[in-house]
């Protein structure tokens, strides 16, 4: 049930005929996990905090460094060296006090992942790194969470979603990663794309409208042009193949296949 307070405070939101006010409990009751405070997960935490998400976790070990700066718009100068989770937390607190914010600091792996992903109903993924991030679509597709996937560089960005059993997971999509550990990025584009990824989990929480599934969509910043692709499921993939009966394998070796995937960055 919204309170006074909640339904004064999202009544713009609460007016579209395809949110109203029984959408907007769903926000309320709703826990998104986002992985990685970076360029996207800093705009995204805002945005989802804003809209009422009613548990935002953000995880991430990671200090601030100055270099964030132009791009992690929830970190001020007088942040530099602390925390990021910690850092991002007070500032959505002072944005929306009526939503619960939980941190996880502690390194993301095998062991820890099932349990933080399972408690969440998306996972939203802002992640710069490749081990992390095939680890996290792994256990999405095994514990059949949404995942939606978000990447840049430079001017350019990509987003789709993971449906484990719908849509590709990211190995299928993406192979093999041969990028450097540091390219250039614009900071806009990280906010473009994590603006998207923001939008399509309040669709996907409230049941509005058409999904960006199976549809990798793609952003130039340089042109200001969208477009996008149909992808679909490798059904040999070493993540997300399926057997005879529906169910799907998952805790394959990634790396027996071969492939290319574009740079993405936070």
């Amino acid at each position: 049930m919204l309170t006074e307070e909640e339904l004064a405070r999202y009544e713009r939101q609460i007016i579209l005929p395809e949110i109203g006010p029984s959408g907007q409990e769903k926000l309320k009751e709703s826990k998104v996990l986002i992985v990685g405070m970076g360029g996207l997960g800093c705009p995204a935490a805002l945005y989802l905090a804003a809209a009422g998400i009613g548990t935002v976790t953000l995880a991430d070990f990671d200090s601030v460094h100055p270099s964030n700066l132009n791009r992690q718009v929830l970190y001020w100068e007088e942040d530099v060296g602390r925390l990021k989770v910690r850092s991002a937390a007070e500032k959505l607190r002072r944005l929306n006090s009526s939503i619960k914010l939980s941190t996880v600091t502690e390194t993301l792996d095998e062991d820890n992942l099932p349990g933080i992903v399972s408690m969440h109903d998306v996972v939203l993924d802002a992640l710069d790194n490749l081990e992390t991030r095939r680890q996290v679509n792994r256990v999405a597709v095994e514990s059949a969470t949404p995942f939606i996937y978000g990447g840049v560089r430079g001017m350019d960005g990509m987003t789709t979603w993971i449906m484990p059993g719908r849509t590709p997971c990211l190995h299928c999509l993406f192979p093999t990663d041969d990028r450097k550990t540091i390219f250039p990025v614009l900071g806009t584009t990280s906010g473009m794309i994590a603006m998207i990824q923001a939008t399509e989990v309040i669709k996907y929480l409230t049941g509005m409208g058409e999904l960006l599934c199976g549809r990798l969509l793609f952003y130039d910043g340089m042109r200001m042009v969208f477009s996008e692709v149909q992808v679909t499921r490798d059904p040999q993939c070493a993540v997300c193949r399926t057997t005879e009966n529906g169910s799907i394998v998952g805790n394959a070796d990634e790396t027996e296949e071969e492939g290319n995937r574009p740079d993405a960055d936070l």
